[in-house]
C-alpha cells in the first residue's frame, strides 16, 4: 500500500492537483489530507469538493486550524492576512462545504498510524512541532508507530530509537527513508499549497507502509496562476507573493 500524504493545501487547487497527479504516477492507492484545506488561496470550493470526493472512497481527512476558523471557532494565532482570507473563504463556501469541514475529526487512527494536523499531544491547541520536546510530547501521547501531520509548512522527520528519545532527521526530497517498525516515527509532510522554505515547489510525502519506506517530494506546479487567482479575488498581496517566492 502506498499512502500519499497532503497537508496545508490552503485552497491552492493548482498545487493539490499537481501533487495528486505526481502521487498517482508513483502508484499511490490511498490518500490522507492532514488539515488546513482552506485559507489563503482562491479555490476553497474546488479544493474541498476534491478532498470530499477522496473521503468518500476511504481517504483519511482531519481538521486544521484554518478550517476551524472558517467554521467560526476562535483562533487568536492567525495574523491579519490569514484572518482576511478566512473571512473571504467563509463567504465563498456553501452549506455542503461547511458541513464537510464541520464533520471532520481532529485525529484519525488507523491501526498503527495516526493522522493529525498539529501536535497529537493536544490537537485542539494547534501546537507547532518545531522542537525535540514538542516532537516527544506528540509521539508520547499519540502512541502510534507512525504519526503524520502538517501545520509547520516545512518537511521534517523525527524518530525514536534505542535511546528512547526523539532524534531529528532532515529528509532529502526524492530519497526513500527506511522507516522500520522497530522505531516510532513522526513525519511533518510539508505544505502542498503554501511552502515557506524559499522553495515554491509543492510538498507532499508518500509512505510505502508494506515496505516501511517514506519519501518526501517537491512538485512544481503553476504557482503563477495560483497567485494570479489570489490577486483577482482581492486577497492580500502578501499571500500571492508567498506562493511565487516560497516564503
Amino acid at each position: 500500500m502506498k499512502l500519499a500524504l497532503f497537508a496545508d493545501i490552503h485552497s491552492n487547487l493548482e498545487a493539490l492537483t499537481a501533487c495528486l497527479a505526481h502521487a498517482r504516477g508513483l502508484g499511490a492507492d490511498r490518500f490522507a489530507f492532514l488539515g488546513d484545506h482552506v485559507g489563503y488561496g482562491a479555490d476553497p470550493v474546488a479544493v474541498i469538493d476534491l478532498i470530499e470526493g477522496h473521503a468518500l472512497t476511504g481517504a483519511a481527512v482531519v481538521l486544521g486550524n484554518h478550517d476551524a476558523a472558517v467554521l467560526g471557532r476562535h483562533d487568536d494565532t492567525l495574523n491579519s492576512n490569514a484572518q482576511a482570507a478566512i473571512a473571504w473563504t467563509r463567504a465563498q463556501l456553501g452549506a455542503r462545504q461547511l458541513a464537510f469541514l464541520a464533520a471532520l475529526p481532529l485525529t484519525v487512527r488507523d491501526g498503527n498510524v495516526l493522522f493529525v494536523h498539529a501536535s497529537a499531544a493536544a490537537p485542539e491547541q494547534w501546537i507547532y512541532v518545531t522542537s525535540l520536546r514538542e516532537a516527544e510530547d506528540s509521539m508520547k501521547v499519540g502512541d502510534a508507530g507512525y504519526i503524520f501531520c502538517g501545520h509547520v509548512h516545512e518537511q521534517k522527520l523525527y524518530y525514536i530509537g534505542a535511546s528512547g528519545r526523539p532524534m531529528p532527521f532532515r529528509p532529502v526530497p526524492g530519497s526513500p527513508i527506511p522507516t522500520g517498525t522497530h522505531r516510532r516515527w513522526l513525519a511533518i509532510v510539508g505544505s502542498a499549497g503554501q511552502p515557506r522554505d524559499h522553495n515554491n515547489k509543492a510538498c507532499y510525502a508518500l509512505a510505502d507502509l508494506d515496505r516501511a519506506r517514506l519519501t518526501f517530494y517537491r512538485v512544481p506546479y503553476d504557482h503563477s496562476l495560483a497567485a494570479q487567482k489570489i490577486r483577482a479575488a482581492g486577497l492580500p498581496e502578501r499571500v500571492a507573493r508567498r506562493l511565487e517566492r516560497g516564503a
